[in-house]
């Protein structure tokens, strides 16, 4: 058993987890965020993202011990009570999510893309979207959500 300390969407936390725990199992079952979606558990569709330190990671190869001391921010986070981040509300404006399974792992990639880069171009966010699959083939619609977010928090 390992004791993990780490803040998560603001909020300090503390637990004992086994050492083998997945940071997507610890976050989805022990914490309840569900936002967190789980799909291949082999690190390929990019479904589990969060932002460790603000950087995307997959959390289901990620295990829940070395996020010890760590920033998480999960889809959760990224809004402030009812105020949806301008992510979010491009990708319901440009009706980017269709299935949804994918968005949030895509939400938070964005986010780590437009943190370092605010005004990205196609080719950028096609770049940093590279490891995020979406099976309803949804991309232009992404990609044209993430440019308009970038515009929007300017």
């Amino acid at each position: 058993m390992a004791e993990v300390r780490c803040v998560v969407n603001g909020e300090l936390l503390k637990a004992e987890v086994k050492d083998d725990r997945l940071l997507c199992d610890f976050l989805r079952e022990d914490l309840g965020l569900l936002g967190t979606r789980v799909g291949c558990r082999e690190g390929v569709c990019g479904s589990c993202n969060v932002l460790l330190g603000g950087f995307p990671v997959r959390s289901c190869l990620f295990l829940a011990p070395q996020a010890d001391g760590e920033q998480i921010t999960t889809v959760e986070g990224l809004s402030e009570g009812d105020h949806l981040h301008p992510l979010q509300r491009a990708f319901i404006d440009a009706g980017a999510v269709q299935c949804g399974f994918c968005t949030a792992g895509i939400l938070i990639t964005a986010k780590a893309l437009l943190d370092r880069n605010p005004e990205p171009s196609e080719h950028e966010v096609l770049e940093a979207l590279a490891g995020n699959l979406c099976r309803c083939s949804a991309y232009g619609k992404i990609v044209d959500a993430i440019r308009k977010a970038a515009v929007s928090s300017k």
